[in-house]
């Protein structure tokens, strides 16, 4: 299990303090969340890296580990499997929604769980992504220990988002080319079978969240849960039925790469409500979130326009 944090850079601070007194704006203070004490990767593909311009990219990089003290103080972020479960760079959700509530002013942490790790005590949000076919057994074999934990977690209100096949191993099960059947854990309804070909492509998506864009690359389609999509398909494939993507209770699935967290900032800051909510505290997103925001929207609006859908 690996813990990550905010970075401790005494020397950068100090800048930061000098120039402060030429009168630059002074850094917002880390808010505490209410009843805590004071603290004491497989290939990528291509075709999405081309375009993926990730507002977050440069600010939510990887931190420094932390472990001890302290931690149960901040806002925890689980990822699950993110060593097996990262081909489309969907990881990094959790590096954005760490980076987000850190600009809204609140202490966050990211948790890198690996298989044959425990889940923690409590987490706030949790996170996996999309892997390869090839990993599907092993991804399973991490999950099924899990399978009861994260059950209880999402069952009390802590919200997940599972993308690719990340989601659909949360499923009932995944039916391969082959013949062969991967079961899921159960934890939300639905099954994916095979699509008659491999999906690569942007995808646009009309949502409550807001229109959310990515790039969907899968080769499955998802039925079995056609009573609660994340959304409706504008441009491309989703679930192959006109929908998009699975919301049951608080656990939410897509196909959306990007990440979609960095891409969709909507989605990210709607997760860190719901997080934040249970923890009694209101979620604004920060002043600096606003110039990523920008950034997102633009990326968004250059595969709109390609798709032939009106800029936002």
């Amino acid at each position: 299990m690996r813990i990550q944090g905010p970075r401790h850079r005494p020397a950068a601070r100090l800048r930061r303090r000098r120039r402060g007194a030429r009168g630059a704006r002074p850094r917002p203070r880390t808010r505490r969340l209410p009843g805590t004490s004071r603290p004491g990767h497989g290939p990528q593909d291509h075709r999405l890296l081309g375009r993926l311009h990730a507002p977050h990219a440069g600010a939510p990089g990887p931190d420094q580990q932390h472990r001890g003290a302290g931690v149960t103080d901040t806002l925890t972020i689980v990822s699950l499997l993110p060593g097996l479960q990262d081909t489309n760079g969907d990881a990094a959700n959790a590096r954005v929604l760490a980076q987000r509530a850190r600009w809204a002013g609140f202490d966050a942490v990211v948790l890198d769980v690996a298989p044959g790790d425990a889940l923690p005590a409590s987490a706030d949000i949790i996170v996996i992504g999309s892997g390869s076919d090839a990993a599907l057994p092993a991804a399973r074999a991490a999950l099924l220990p899990m399978a009861d934990r994260l059950r209880e977690l999402v069952t009390a209100g802590v919200p997940l988002l599972a993308v690719g096949t990340g989601w659909e191993l949360l499923g009932v099960g995944i039916d391969l080319a082959d013949g062969s059947v991967v079961e899921g854990i159960g934890l939300v309804a639905g099954r994916a079978v095979p699509a008659p070909a491999r999906i690569a492509d942007d995808l646009a998506v009309k949502s409550k969240y807001g229109r959310l864009i990515g790039f969907e690359n899968h080769s499955r389609h998802y039925v079995g849960a056609e009573g609660s999509p994340l959304g409706r398909v504008l441009a491309g494939t989703g679930n192959g039925n006109g929908q998009e993507g699975l919301v049951m209770g608080d656990v939410f699935g897509t196909h959306l790469h990007g990440p979609v967290l960095a891409r969709n900032p909507g989605l990210a800051d709607h997760l860190l409500r719901l997080a934040l909510a249970r923890r009694g505290s209101d979620y604004v997103p920060g002043a600096r979130s606003d110039a990523v925001d920008e950034t997102a929207r633009a990326a968004r609006n250059q595969v709109a326009v390609r798709l032939k859908l009106p800029a936002e």
